[in-house]
């Protein structure tokens, strides 16, 4: 998966002031964004997170997931060092979409966790390509990062494309009796490294 730069506009939030630097993907049209706050350009490790996009979690604040807590966790971490990037990759659901997370969520409504309920609709557990990320962060000449993940599958995938992971930072956020099964699932079937399930 090839993604080429299109632009940058200044961003300002609640957390301060970001550059929101748009990619696409010329042969699928899909559209990933970067974040990024003060100098990310300097050869120094780039405190980052890769964030697949969950319209239900980071915008309709949904409890059925850690999402939305962890993007908001993590743009307060890069905000406080004052540097940082974040990727918000549009793979929704693990990759699989919307429609069909909302057809997972009807699953789970009958019993089946996360996993078994993309298995029975005829996807793996996790679907998600980190490809695009080697050319974002060829973008910004970034070869070394400090990853806020509990996911040892992101910093796999990293690693292959020739990104140097120098450090793992935990992003233990959103924990409630809503999605207690949800990360129980994640920790015990994906692997996710998850203290307060350990």
């Amino acid at each position: 998966m090839t993604v080429v730069y299109i632009e940058s506009a200044a961003l300002p939030t609640h957390l301060g002031e970001f550059v929101l630097h748009g990619f696409e993907d010329p042969d699928t049209g899909k559209e990933h964004v970067a974040l990024t706050m003060g100098e990310v350009t300097d050869n120094q490790p780039v405190l980052c997170r890769l964030h697949s996009e969950c319209l239900t979690g980071d915008a309709l604040f949904s409890l059925r997931c850690d999402c939305g807590p962890q993007l908001e966790a993590a743009l307060t971490q890069i905000a406080e060092e004052g540097r940082g990037m974040l990727l918000y990759l549009r793979q929704e659901g693990r990759g699989i979409g919307l429609i069909n997370k909302i057809r997972a969520y009807k699953l789970q409504d009958g019993g089946a966790d996360t996993v078994e309920a993309n298995e029975r609709l005829g996807f793996d557990a996790d679907l998600r390509d980190y490809s695009m990320c080697k050319f974002m962060f060829a973008h910004f000449q970034i070869q070394r990062v400090r990853l806020m993940t509990n996911n040892p599958l992101k910093t796999n995938a990293l690693t292959k494309l020739g990104i140097e992971v120098v450090d793992r930072i935990p992003l233990l956020s959103g924990h409630n009796d809503h999605n207690a099964r949800y990360l129980a699932t994640k920790a015990g079937k994906l692997g996710h490294l998850l203290n307060h399930q350990d």
